[in-house]
């Protein structure tokens, strides 16, 4: 692996904001604790705001700041496309966010004179989508926080009902975003579309990860279910 690549992969380790010991860092990359110490000391050098020291570990809790990286047309189109959607199918915060790595992008691509005007890209959000967005900011601070969520909800068969929730990871299905959660009424993960969602307020009550209530425990569960050979009894 090359070291611009292990230092990215560094930055990806360390910014879920918990403390990651340097020999933990270096059996995931198969390299020395030595080595990791030396990329640590070079990313701090170079601005990213990693915390900790050796034989503590270290985190990143601010924003990151990616190396230098090449892309080519192809994937300069991939993300001219996802930051598109995102300005049009995403709440105000989103849309500032997409709006400011497209302007990052342009300022620092160093081929610009092949880059077309125009991707050729038109994209245009479902009112149903557009629902929901005014929920957005607090289920994504929720899900990074760690914070229990009471929701109002009305079901497509328009019953409604008051659930507190565990909000693990929002979705877009190119209509409506949903909210994978664990429901703490039914004791079971549900996914809520978010514009059918009522009201949405934190409960002042965290959580904390839980042997199966996780993401991960999440998407094993719709693996389960997806998978053709599961026993069905």
């Amino acid at each position: 692996m090359q070291r611009s690549a292990r230092l990215a992969e560094i930055v990806e380790i360390v910014r879920d904001g918990r403390l990651h010991l340097a020999r933990d860092i270096a059996d995931a990359l198969e390299v020395s604790i030595r080595t990791i110490y030396r990329d640590i000391d070079t990313l701090v050098a170079s601005g990213v705001p990693i915390e900790g020291e050796r034989g503590v570990g270290y985190l990143l809790r601010e924003a990151v700041f990616l190396p230098p990286m090449a892309l080519s047309l192809t994937e300069l189109e991939a993300l001219t496309l996802g930051m598109a959607i995102v300005q049009e199918a995403a709440d105000e915060d989103l849309q500032a966010a997409a709006r400011a790595v497209m302007r990052k992008v342009g300022e620092h691509a160093s081929n610009r004179r092949q880059a077309p005007k125009s991707w050729g890209f038109g994209v245009y959000a479902f009112e149903r989508a557009r629902d929901g967005f005014r929920h957005m900011p607090l289920i994504r601070r929720a899900i990074r926080e760690g914070l229990k969520l009471r929701i109002a909800y009305r079901s497509l068969d328009d019953r409604n009902s008051t659930r507190v929730i565990r909000p693990l990871q929002t979705e877009y299905w190119g209509r409506v975003w949903t909210c994978s959660a664990w429901c703490e009424l039914r004791q079971d993960f549900r996914a809520f579309r978010i514009d059918r969602m009522q009201s949405c307020e934190p409960t002042g009550a965290r959580f904390q990860p839980e042997a199966g209530k996780t993401i991960e425990d999440y998407l094993k569960h719709v693996a389960d279910q997806m998978d053709p050979d599961r026993d069905g009894a």
